[in-house]
């Protein structure tokens, strides 16, 4: 389902043009994981990247991301957009289950979240038995925004680091453990670092000043070296909501480098 890396790296592209900022404005909308600007329950799994806070190794690329971050916020104010803690930014290399369809299977199966576990734990032991032994490179690309949110994203240095994350997200995605469970692909990857979300709507809202802030920003990056991330492992976590990201220390992990 995912694409080849020519095609991820066209599409990017593509997302942060200011054609296509605008088109995406006119479609934005509250977003219910948060209510009156604090995080709702929205329960799940997924493998992400360690949170920011506890990722020393790209603390130079968070500080960048955190910047525009409060970039945007200036621009936008509280009343319309939510931004999430800079502790909690972090990179979704593969979503498994969230939100109704988590709630619903694990009414169904008390077993759900020690079998889900396991069968991740499978799939990275797959992984890894033929891995790349050496950290993969992305960079930060532009700001685009989703109808929901407003996101920093990133493309890959090269095609080893690009091939490597898809091959995780096939170990997942075609592991039939995972699939009995009810765990399958549901987006294509766009690698991001989401950097908040919207919150009411105004009426009066000028979608094309916003766009040409939005662009102004993507140009200022586009000008300036790109900013290097590096994955050095990939964790399951289990989130609460859009903030709190959990795991235990026995929960499977994959090294690169």
């Amino acid at each position: 389902m995912d694409e080849s890396y020519q095609e991820y790296i066209n599409r990017v592209a593509r997302l942060t043009l200011p054609s296509a900022c605008a088109m995406q404005l006119q479609s934005i909308q509250h977003s219910p994981k948060f209510v009156d600007g604090k995080p709702v329950s929205f329960p799940g799994y997924s493998i992400i990247t360690p949170l920011a806070g506890e990722d020393s190794a790209n603390k130079d690329f968070y500080q960048q991301v955190e910047t525009l971050q409060q970039q945007l916020f200036q621009q936008l104010g509280t009343e319309f957009f939510i931004p999430l803690p800079p502790a909690s930014f972090h990179f979704t290399l593969a979503d498994l289950i969230w939100d109704e369809s988590y709630r619903q299977v694990v009414a169904a199966n008390p077993d759900f979240d020690q079998e889900l576990q396991r069968q991740t734990a499978a799939s990275f032991q797959d992984y890894q038995s033929d891995a790349i032994n050496e950290p993969l490179t992305w960079q930060l690309w532009g700001v685009i925004t989703r109808p929901r949110a407003i996101m920093a994203c990133l493309v890959p240095k090269d095609q080893a680091s690009y091939q490597a994350v898809i091959k995780l997200r096939r170990a997942l995605y075609q592991n039939s453990g995972l699939i009995a469970l009810g765990i399958e692909q549901q987006y294509d990857l766009t690698a991001h670092i989401t950097l908040g979300y919207f919150d009411q709507i105004p009426e009066g809202l000028n979608r094309d000043r916003l766009c040409i802030t939005l662009s102004q920003i993507n140009d200022r990056l586009v000008e300036s070296e790109l900013t290097k991330f590096t994955i050095k492992q990939a964790q399951l976590r289990k989130f609460e909501d859009m903030v709190k990201y959990n795991r235990e220390a026995d929960w499977a992990i994959v090294n690169f480098g």
